[in-house]
């Protein structure tokens, strides 16, 4: 059995993930020279591949259409939004991904770029390195509401956490019951009650199909609010988001993900007052690489032998 490695973080932090597959006498075969990989690069490396194992690469029907041996393809995280669902099922293809191995971490990210943002720390820290000593007024999270959009796994985490920091915690999730928020200790709201309400917003679904919070939702958010984006940068109209920053009417937003990666030079944001931004740093930790590594590693070795995986995504 073999596996076709095509995210250059696989094992990169934790040594779990090589060592299950030696034990599960799987081969690993790594193309990492490029990432993420789309189109005839792609299908140049997993020509005549029975598994693969991918991070941000786009698996399009079109390549599927031209790699008949493939039987696996795994995502090493969670959301499966590069690949082409449908089509792999029609090809007889199963994906697998691994859901909530990264949660910690992403959760963890979203609360220090909260932290960053609401004490104004980059701006602090950078005044006194330029060796001035001055005042910075920040704002406490207890007490303040945080909008959580997208309840899986991930925004539960952010909610324990920032529930421990004395928040309250108000959820909107068109795939997770009301009585599942309520019994997770956060108030359930539409979308447009949870942008219009919360003094903190993060976001937390998967991404695909344009923006979710438009031009004229993003309009909505009360005056200081922030926005965080530890997600799919496409979630955001990112011209609007720039426009809110330079008008003032943000007190922060903190990105770790934008619609194209990475953003362009003259990406409208980049020059924008009051963003924070990290490269897509979310599941990059310890833990969630292991994570990530040895459950997809797993899975693949399920599918190859028959055996029905742990993870598949439907």
């Amino acid at each position: 059995m073999r596996l076709t490695v095509l995210t250059p973080s696989f094992g990169k932090l934790s040594e779990a993930p090589v060592r299950r597959a030696a034990e599960l006498g799987l081969e690993l075969e790594h193309r990492t020279e490029s990432h993420p990989k789309s189109g005839q690069d792609l299908v140049e490396a997993i020509a005549g591949a029975e598994a693969v194992l991918v991070g941000l690469d786009s698996v399009t029907a079109e390549v599927l259409a031209v790699c008949p041996d493939l039987r696996v393809i795994a995502k090493h995280g969670a959301g499966v939004d590069n690949i082409d669902l449908q089509a792999a099922a029609a090809a007889g293809v199963i994906v697998v991904n691994t859901p909530g191995a990264n949660a910690g971490s992403v959760a963890d990210l979203t609360l220090g770029l909260m932290l960053m943002g609401s004490r104004r720390i980059r701006e602090a820290e950078d005044s006194l390195r330029s060796g001035r000593w001055e005042v910075f007024f920040g704002t406490e999270l207890a007490g303040r509401q945080l909008g959580i959009l997208g309840f899986g796994r991930i925004g539960r985490a952010v909610a324990q956490r920032a529930a421990a920091f004395g928040m309250r915690i108000a959820a909107y999730d068109p795939f997770v019951p009301d009585e599942a928020i309520v019994g997770a200790g956060a108030q359930p709201l539409s979308l447009e009650e949870a942008v219009a309400t919360s003094d903190f917003l993060s976001l937390h679904l998967p991404g695909g199909g344009g923006p979710l919070l438009t031009a004229d939702l993003l309009a909505t958010m009360p005056r200081g609010a922030a926005l965080i984006n530890a997600a799919r940068g496409g979630l955001v109209d990112e011209t609007a988001l720039a426009e809110a920053l330079h008008a003032g009417r943000l007190s922060f937003a903190a990105l770790d993900a934008f619609s194209s990666e990475p953003p362009a030079a003259d990406h409208p944001l980049l020059d924008a007052p009051r963003l924070i931004a990290t490269p897509h740093i979310g599941a990059y930790s310890d833990v969630a690489n292991a994570n990530m590594g040895t459950w997809a590693v797993e899975d693949v070795v399920r599918v190859l032998s028959g055996e029905e995986p742990r993870f598949p995504v439907r």
